[in-house]
């Protein structure tokens, strides 16, 4: 705490100048687009194109540049880049350290740590700054530059999730991508500013202010590339407008990966399957030339091909594949915040065989409450990324309601969307706290509405059971079930731990 008179080390945001108000190096700018300007030709071309991040004064206004410690903001949240096990030693994590004290390092270690992309939450502690959002940023290998520009996506897109979530006013970021994770200054900075750039403008409402706090080092590439995504005027946008890189992302500023992307033939029913028919080909051939026509094909006559057996397992694999990308591509550009603040689906530890466990809280469910469609989204969207390995599912069925329980219709449509990898890399679903009823509504489930899940259901009794499976402190239990199984079951001061709760 300052001496009584001494004057704060902390910054005050509203007090720093805001993105909108031009600087000493509008003056380079301006030379470089007199140079530009020259060439007449040149000038009518851009004046016809559209830019993708057009001049928005609402926007700028919100944006600061910031050369200093992000530790010294005062503003609702900064962020720290750390590592896996959230104990890294940079610049940035030492500084918010100790700044923020002792207790900041013994409530990350409740943590359990934090995986790469992903963002998690601590209190500031003796910071101005009221919270900390820890994320980790990839490492950076350039045979693996897709995975990791999708996961520095994921930090910037994550920390802004929590801001919008949590209703935060202020965020002052660092610089994500550390030195000692290699990853280019210049192509890290790319990422950040669309990312900031398009949650501003697709969910941003409430936050008014975000901070860039960066070093002498990264001030020069930060004013080099900000006005591309933040023009000060029509004339900056003009000019920014060829110096965009090949990939600006989709809407939400995510790296586009063209080989994931839907390839929308002239005539969507030839399925490049050179083993297929000729007449399944004129056939789905014949669909409307309008453009929803051409996205979708004629789906009756497909389901009819596949009733009939016309249609070769090939062929209804890639059709598959198609309707999968197209929820994905939803999942990914709609708000899906309502869902999330649910905290009914989230990602914690690992089981027993190094696998990736998935919770899901039946009692956060509302049912009837909630729009199922963007229910199924949001699982689509949390899910894609974790189904690439092995993972299990954990499912607790504790103090459900009829309001909670989902429709086995919805199930069914879930299990028929998603992709072949959700279904092959899920090695187990433990039903935590069945009643009769969910055990007899499951057994007819996996048995005659879907194929290859039989074997994988475990009914889980108690959580002493369940930690055969999984260790205690590789799973974060829903607080309300501990109380529950306390209220239940009354131990002594000296058992009160959740391996010895049964049910």
């Amino acid at each position: 705490m300052d001496p009584l008179g001494a004057r704060s080390q902390f910054v005050e945001v509203q007090n720093l100048p805001t993105w909108d108000q031009p600087q000493g190096v509008q003056d380079e700018v301006d030379g470089e687009n007199l140079l530009m300007e020259e060439d007449d030709q040149l000038t009518n071309q851009l004046n016809s194109l559209e830019s993708p991040f057009p001049f928005r004064q609402d926007i700028n206004s919100k944006i600061v540049l910031f050369n200093g410690d992000v530790a010294l903001l005062n503003c609702t949240a900064i962020v720290s880049t750390s590592n896996e096990t959230l104990t890294d030693k940079n610049p940035v994590s030492d500084s918010i350290h100790r700044y923020s004290g002792p207790e900041l390092r013994d409530e990350l270690l409740k943590l359990k740590g934090c995986r790469t992309g992903e963002a998690k939450m601590t209190e500031g502690f003796n910071l101005a700054a009221r919270f900390i959002i820890h994320t980790v940023g990839p490492k950076y290998k350039a045979k693996y530059r897709t995975a990791a520009e999708s996961s520095l996506y994921s930090c910037y897109r994550n920390v802004m999730q929590l801001a919008k979530e949590h209703a935060m006013a202020s965020v002052g970021f660092c610089v994500v991508s550390t030195v000692k994770r290699a990853y280019p200054l210049e192509d890290a900075t790319h990422i950040a500013l669309r990312t900031v750039r398009r949650f501003l403008e697709n969910h941003g409402e409430n936050i008014e202010v975000v901070v860039f706090a960066v070093s002498d080092v990264e001030e020069p590439v930060y004013r080099k590339l900000m006005p591309l995504y933040y023009p000060r005027s029509k004339k900056e946008e003009r000019i920014g407008l060829p110096l965009l890189p090949a990939d600006i992302g989709n809407a939400e500023g995510e790296p586009v990966v063209p080989e994931r992307q839907i390839r929308i033939a002239e005539k969507p029913g030839n399925l490049e399957d050179d083993s297929g028919d000729d007449s399944l080909e004129s056939d789905l051939g014949l669909v409307g030339s309008h453009a929803f026509a051409r996205m979708e094909g004629d789906v009756d006559k497909q389901r009819k091909l596949i009733l009939q057996g016309q249609m070769s397992e090939a062929a209804q694999q890639k059709q598959h594949q198609r309707n999968y990308n197209r929820w994905l591509c939803r999942a990914r550009t709609e708000d899906l915040s309502d869902i999330a603040a649910l905290k009914a689906l989230y990602q914690t530890g690992v089981d027993l065989c190094g696998r990736t466990v998935m919770v899901v809280v039946g009692r956060n469910i509302p049912v009837t409450l909630i729009d199922m469609e963007k229910a199924l989204l949001y699982f689509i969207h949390v899910m894609d990324h974790i189904t690439v390995k092995e993972y299990v599912m954990v499912y607790f069925h504790t103090l459900t309601g009829e309001h909670n329980h989902l429709d086995t219709d919805f199930l069914k449509k879930l299990y028929d969307i998603v992709d072949a990898k959700f279904k092959k890399n899920l090695r187990a679903f433990y039903f935590v706290h069945p009643t009769f009823r969910s055990k007899v509504s499951t057994w007819f489930f996996v048995t005659f509405s879907v194929s290859g899940l039989k074997e994988k259901v475990h009914h889980i009794e108690n959580l002493q059971q369940l930690f055969t499976c999984i260790l205690p402190e590789q799973i974060d239990i829903p607080p309300f079930v501990l109380d529950h199984l306390r209220a239940v079951l009354p131990l002594a001061p000296s058992q009160r731990n959740t391996s010895h709760f049964i049910s």
